[in-house]
């Protein structure tokens, strides 16, 4: 974990709480982390799910893997290091977004199970809802899929550290939901995530 470097910091509380904004918005805030091997379809389900929120009033934003690394994170590699780093500012960014109100789509590889288990305590132990989406499907049918390409150039050589072929995904042990987008629907993947978001309290009943 990041170590805290600057000193004679304090956290300042303000007056307006996290259960007064979400009293404005109609919601609570939430962060629903997609993660999957490239190609998965995580971020065709969340794009999907932001168009159904946003249609139905609900304030929502969605953070994915190449979006970010072209900004906030764009000193960051594909090593172990930098992927732990790329998800721990991830995770943070999202915490900010869900004490707002927001419900944050977070879309990202995230292939090592401690940093997604680290994104998830940083949410749990302030109180905020966190839910982890496996977005699974076989290495055969992502690398048929290969919408950038990537797996390509990974299999000729041109690409290191390329999570399922020479860099490993560590699957989610207990995710909130499996999504299987090689026997699902996006229609009923979607369907899916609202009706866990339901029963979670985060969209109301």
């Amino acid at each position: 974990m990041t170590e805290q470097k600057a000193t004679n910091v304090h956290w300042h509380e303000g007056e307006v709480t996290r259960a007064d904004r979400a009293k404005l918005l109609g919601h609570s805030g939430a962060t629903i982390w997609f993660t999957g091997l490239s190609g998965s379809g995580k971020s065709t389900i969340a794009v999907a799910l932001e168009k159904v929120l946003y249609g139905h009033g609900k304030l929502v934003y969605r953070l994915d893997g190449d979006n970010v690394r072209l900004g906030i994170n764009k000193n960051l590699g594909f090593s172990a290091e930098d992927r732990a780093e790329n998800i721990r500012r991830i995770g943070e960014i999202a915490k900010l977004f869900v004490d707002t109100g927001v419900i944050v789509l977070s879309s990202f590889v995230s292939p090592y199970r401690a940093d997604r288990d680290l994104v998830r305590k940083l949410h749990e132990d302030a109180g905020m809802s966190f839910v982890e989406v496996y977005v699974d499907v076989p290495l055969e049918e992502a690398e048929k899929r290969d919408p950038k390409g990537l797996y390509k150039k990974a299999r000729a050589g041109q690409l290191k550290n390329f999570t399922g072929i020479d860099d490993p995904y560590e699957a989610p042990l207990k995710p909130e939901l499996v999504l299987n987008t090689d026997r699902m629907s996006l229609e009923d993947e979607v369907a899916a995530l609202l009706d866990l978001l339901t029963r979670r309290g985060v969209l109301p009943a």
